[in-house]
């Protein structure tokens, strides 16, 4: 993790986005104070697949019927 304050990183913007596309984590600073983190975007997550678990769930006709223990 590499701190630079807000007029460095205004100065070396392309340069820091190189930094973090090598996957380096890079903070930007304000009066020393941490503001902000650039971090390398996730692109390896895996893909969702709509239907995987059809057929593992069950919904029973009688679902939305009200609960014995709490009818009055």
């Amino acid at each position: 993790m590499t701190i630079f304050n807000v007029h460095e990183a205004k100065t070396h913007f392309s340069k820091l986005l190189e930094r973090v596309l090598r996957g380096e984590e890079v903070v930007i600073a304000k009066a020393g104070k941490p503001v902000a983190r650039i971090l390398p975007v996730v692109t390896n997550a895996p893909q969702r697949k709509p239907g995987i678990d059809k057929g593992k769930v069950v919904i029973l006709p009688n679902f939305d019927d009200p609960l014995e223990e709490f009818a009055a």
